[in-house]
């Protein structure tokens, strides 16, 4: 069981060494609009949006498994958009752990006298915290070959830290084009953002290094196929100085008119690493969704495919006003 156990540990260490993304990541990506792109916040056909998602991650090769967490708030205000995030991550048997607080504002200009077109623009700032247990890991130089072999934590590691936790400022901005017209067969959307701004420092050893930009492109149409039913094909890129992350997507809803509520299930495919299944459901101001990512990649032999599951919440205070409703570009 031990050996089992081991073998696991190093496939896993190896596979994220290789791997060409594998950052903290959501897989239902647009459910947390303020963590895909800052001009997202305030575009919804509400008063308000609140929003909560929770990912668990490598549960089945990990002593520690990855969690990410995060609640948001926006709202539009005319043209403007205001909203804030709070999200924290945590992986490792270090409880290595990041947490950032930021505030978001947008401005959407209609490119049409029906404000049919629009485009939104969107900055992101705040502050993130980065802290780690240097005290739970264990090194090469602590490993004692007796009695078949164990990590002594009593031996000197021989690494120094300058610190365990520090404190750097998060700025991050974006655009998106959306076609918000109703009744209409096809609405697209376009959207870029980019994050780390200020490229912060991030260390714990005092080395200088710095955090690189990381770039989001995500594009999609939603087709409305009939009054009940449509389908939404997407793609999202990621991209961190040499890192890419690739996610193939397609959603669909179908609205039950008796019981008023739809039922959403959806298909996301990331390149060379998870094959990812939602179902969901939205009634009056509700939507929740469940997903689960299969692994696809190297891995998957030790994992069983088994690779994260993940939920998310949306309440959303409709407006009483449908003159002053800016359409969303998803659902």
């Amino acid at each position: 069981m031990k050996k089992k156990i081991l073998i696991s540990y190093c496939i896993l260490l190896l596979w994220s060494c290789s791997i060409k993304a594998q950052d903290f990541h959501l897989s239902m990506y647009d459910a947390g609009p303020l963590f895909l792109n800052p001009a997202l916040t305030g575009v919804v056909d509400a008063n308000f949006r609140v929003h909560a998602q929770y990912r668990n991650q490598w549960r089945s090769v990990a002593f520690k498994p990855y969690n990410t967490a995060l609640i948001s708030l926006d709202a539009p205000k005319g043209k403007w958009g205001f909203g804030g995030q709070i999200i924290n991550m945590r992986a490792g048997v270090g409880n290595y752990n990041v947490l950032q607080g930021l505030f978001s504002v947008s401005y959407a200009v209609p490119l049409d006298k029906n404000k049919n077109h629009n485009l939104s623009f969107g900055l992101q700032a705040g502050a993130m915290q980065k802290t780690i247990e240097a005290g739970l890991y264990t090194f090469n130089n602590q490993y004692n070959t007796s009695d078949g072999g164990y990590f002594d934590k009593n031996l000197a590691s021989g690494e120094t830290y300058n610190r365990q936790s520090y404190i750097r400022e998060q700025v991050n901005a974006g655009i998106l084009y959306f076609n918000g017209k109703q009744q209409a067969r096809l609405n697209p959307f376009l959207g870029y953002s980019v994050f780390n701004l200020t490229n912060p420092k991030e260390t714990f050893y005092g080395s200088d290094n710095k955090l690189p930009l990381r770039h989001y492109v995500h594009a999609g149409v939603r087709i409305n196929v009939t009054e009940l039913f449509y389908v939404l094909p997407k793609v999202l890129v990621m991209m961190q100085k040499n890192a890419t992350e690739q996610l193939y997507s397609i959603d669909m809803g179908y609205f039950f008119k008796e019981q008023e509520f739809y039922v959403l299930a959806g298909l996301n495919y990331r390149s060379k690493d998870a094959a990812v299944f939602y179902i969901g459901a939205r009634k009056n101001n509700y939507i929740a969704k469940i997903g689960y990512d299969a692994n696809t990649s190297s891995l998957k032999d030790v994992s069983k495919t088994r690779g994260a599951f993940e939920i998310s919440f949306t309440y959303t205070a409709k407006k009483s006003n449908k003159k002053d409703v800016r359409h969303c570009p998803r659902l």
